[in-house]
C-alpha cells in the first residue's frame, strides 16, 4: 500500500475532542506491548505496605475507572471495555508521578501523594491525576505514541516494509515512548498537545465520578511550587505548569456546566467516598475494579 494509503487508513479520532490522530498499530499488539512494559516495571518496584494509603489511591482510581467505562458504553465504545483490566498500585518512589498504561494498569508513587496531602482536597487532587492518566489510555496515547516513535525511528521510507509485520518494532516503540529520552522536534510538540488534551478528559472523568474538577488547579500549582529546576517549554515534553493552569481555568466551567455538576451533590460524593475509604479492608495493592456509578452523566 502506498505510504499516503497508509498513513490515512491509520487515521482515528479521539471521541472526547475530535481531534485526529494516527495509529499504525493494532489494540492487540499494543496492549501485549504495554502488558510487557507494566511487569517488567512492577518485577523492580516496590509496592506500598502503607494499607490506608493504598486504599486512597484504590477508591479514587476505582471510581476514575467505572467513569471511563460509563463515558465509553455512552459513546457506543463498548468494544473498547474489553481491553480493560484494570489494576491499581501505589508504589513507593519519591518522584512526582503516576501514570496509565494501555489496559487500565494504574500506578501512583508516594512521590505524588504525599505532595497532595492529607487536605480536604485530597481525593479530589487525586482524581485529577489519575483521571488525567486515565485519559491517556482511553485516547489511546500509547497507540498514538509508539505509531509516532515508528515514524520517528524508521523513517518513511521504510515504514510501508515495517508495517507488515511490526510486532517487534510496536515492543520498542512503546518502550520508547513511556521512557525517558525524546528528541526535540515534531514529536515534543505532539506530546505537549496529547499531556492537555489527557488534563481535558481528566477532569472530565474526575467530574463525572464526582470530584471536584477546579483541585486540578491547586494540584498544579503545588506542582510547580515543587519543581526545583526549570526547562524551556519548547524542550519539554509537558506543558509548562502556567500553561496547564490556564487550559484548567477555562475548560473546567465548561465542563462542569456540561456535566451538570453542583458543590452540593460533590460534597456527598466526597462524604461516601470518605467513608469506603475508611472502611476499606487491606488486601492487596492491586486490584480489579468492580462495577459501580459515576456521579455524574453524560449529555
Amino acid at each position: 500500500m502506498p505510504l499516503l494509503g497508509l498513513l490515512l487508513t491509520a487515521c482515528s479520532t479521539v471521541s472526547m475532542t475530535g481531534r485526529k490522530q494516527l495509529n499504525l498499530v493494532s489494540e492487540s499488539e499494543i496492549l501485549s506491548a504495554s502488558l510487557t512494559e507494566y511487569q517488567s516495571y512492577m518485577k523492580s518496584a516496590k509496592v506500598s505496605s502503607d494499607a490506608n494509603a493504598t486504599a486512597v489511591v484504590r477508591n479514587v482510581a476505582q471510581r476514575i475507572a467505572a467513569a471511563a467505562e460509563t463515558y465509553l458504553r455512552s459513546t457506543g465504545q463498548e468494544a473498547d471495555l474489553q481491553n480493560y483490566a484494570w489494576e491499581f498500585n501505589l508504589t513507593q518512589d519519591n518522584e512526582l508521578n503516576a501514570f496509565c498504561m494501555p489496559g487500565g494498569k494504574i500506578v501512583v508513587y508516594t512521590g505524588m501523594l504525599n505532595l497532595i496531602g492529607n487536605g480536604p482536597d485530597r481525593d479530589d487532587e487525586l482524581a485529577a491525576v489519575i483521571g488525567h492518566e486515565v485519559g491517556h489510555a482511553i485516547a489511546k496515547h500509547g497507540n498514538e505514541r509508539a505509531s509516532q516513535q515508528m515514524l520517528a525511528s524508521l523513517g518513511s521510507s521504510v515504514l510501508g516494509a515495517v508495517v507488515a509485520n511490526k510486532s517487534q518494532q510496536v515492543q520498542q516503540a512503546v518502550a520508547t515512548a513511556y521512557g525517558l529520552g525524546a528528541q526535540y522536534g515534531a514529536l515534543l510538540p505532539f506530546s505537549r498537545k496529547q499531556e492537555l488534551e489527557a488534563d481535558y478528559i481528566g477532569i472530565f472523568l474526575a467530574t463525572m465520578a464526582g470530584y471536584d474538577a477546579n483541585a486540578a488547579i491547586t494540584l498544579w500549582q503545588k506542582m510547580e511550587a515543587a519543581t526545583t529546576t526549570t526547562t524551556a517549554e519548547f524542550m519539554s515534553t509537558h506543558p509548562s505548569s502556567t500553561t496547564r493552569i490556564k487550559q484548567l481555568q477555562k475548560d473546567i466551567p465548561t465542563v462542569q456546566a456540561q456535566l451538570g455538576y453542583t458543590p452540593a451533590a460533590a460534597a456527598t460524593t466526597k462524604a461516601a467516598s470518605k467513608a469506603k475509604t475508611s472502611s476499606s479492608t487491606t488486601k492487596k495493592s492491586s486490584t480489579t475494579t468492580k462495577k459501580s456509578g459515576t456521579g455524574y452523566k453524560i449529555g
